[in-house]
């Protein structure tokens, strides 16, 4: 089953069809074409040209103009705004949205029985919220068969197109298909919220988690309609009541979901700390409890407590990047630079891209930093 969406780059993008070719594209002028300008540096600059080499239009060459987000993707060469995606060799290239809509579409009628066409064909609809042609396409994926994946979908769409008792019906479909997952149930119970059935919604909430104690939109959920339906402390006490089940009790997620209720106000942070450390007791191997707990030690300018409770976790820091950047947060701002350096050095060797990224773009900012102390320096010697 789907649970969320993939946050790599090029992850699920899709692919240009055969033959395809983009209608308009962004030219990039190195900094040097513009002698004089006042540029920064490694500055990049767009020229917007029209389609086939036209010249710019004669308002934009007399100064400045303001431009709908229309216009500007139209002057930019785009059929629609810029979207990426990856030409038959992988690589990534940008086009118009409406371009890569039409040939989707246009491979999707080629062969309408391919059910993987229609399905990203059906995915960037959803994606650029053409719910109308998306439940259409999914509705006959569906029809002839389709998997529990199809089914979540086409239930979304519909759940956007406030279609609620179609939707109802076809996300039990999806949760009788994926039994083991929460994900249908959570997409249903939000059904049942549009429909005012505040009992229905609770007890399908209460079904995701005791599928998957560790689904924390569940626990969100189940809260917050609780809150609204009791107030705040009975919707807290009953979540901790469930989270204290001897099935439940051994996830951090029903005590990561309080902390979010609690984290966001300076009068409340104090309770979201208590609630965030319940969190790490459970499951100290649990990504999100660390988060929750280190981003709160962050903000109360605790660099010292971060760096003690992430520093056993260094390994974890090769595939979460958000784990990385509050210990490398927590070091930095402690002007621990020898601790820094050894840290990005293990980081810029991870499997994960994200990760190296992030790495070598804070390796590089520090070196800038050092660089200036030392011309700073050289320059007090001098004077």
């Amino acid at each position: 089953m789907a649970t969320s969406e993939d946050n790599n780059d090029n992850a699920g993008a899709p692919q240009t069809p055969e033959g395809f070719r983009p209608q308009g594209a962004a030219i990039l002028a190195p900094p040097t074409a513009f002698q004089g300008g006042a540029l920064p540096p490694g500055a990049m600059v767009m020229i917007p040209l029209g389609p086939d080499g036209e010249p710019l239009p004669k308002s934009l060459v007399d100064g400045p103009v303001a431009l709908t987000q229309e216009q500007m993707w139209k002057l930019l060469g785009f059929n629609g705004p810029a979207v990426q995606v990856q030409d038959q060799e992988g690589r990534p290239i940008l086009i118009g949205v409406e371009d890569l809509l039409k040939a989707l579409e246009e491979a999707h009628k080629t062969d309408p029985q391919d059910a993987n066409k229609a399905r990203v064909f059906a995915l960037e609809l959803m994606k650029h919220e053409r719910h109308e042609k998306a439940e259409l396409i999914l509705g006959k994926v569906v029809a002839r068969g389709g998997d529990a994946d199809d089914w979540l979908r086409l239930g979304i769409v519909q759940t956007n197109l406030k279609k609620f008792d179609k939707a109802e019906g076809t996300l039990k479909g999806a949760a009788n298909l994926a039994k083991e997952s929460p994900v249908p149930l959570l997409h249903l119970s939000k059904v049942y919220e549009e429909k005012k059935e505040g009992a229905k919604q609770e007890e399908t909430l209460r079904k995701a988690i005791d599928l998957a104690g560790n689904f924390l939109d569940a626990w969100v959920g189940l809260f917050n309609y609780l809150k609204e339906a009791k107030g705040e402390a009975e919707a807290e006490k009953a979540v901790e009541e469930l989270a204290a089940t001897e099935k439940q009790k051994k996830y951090a997620a029903p005590y990561i979901a309080l902390q979010a209720m609690y984290v966001n106000e300076e009068a409340t942070r104090e309770k979201a700390l208590n609630f965030a450390k319940k969190a790490v007791e459970r499951d100290i191997n649990d990504p999100m409890s660390l988060l929750s707990l280190s981003s709160i030690y962050g903000q109360m300018a605790k660099l010292d407590e971060v760096e003690k409770l992430l520093r056993p976790h260094e390994s974890k820091m090769l595939t979460d990047v958000r784990l990385a950047n509050n210990y490398f947060e927590a070091l930095w701002q402690s002007r621990q630079i020898e601790k820094v350096t050894r840290f990005l050095n293990t980081l810029v060797r991870a499997e994960n891209a994200q990760v190296k990224q992030f790495a070598q773009e804070r390796a590089q900012g520090i070196a800038r930093f050092l660089q200036q102390l030392q011309q700073q320096a050289s320059g007090a010697t001098k004077a």
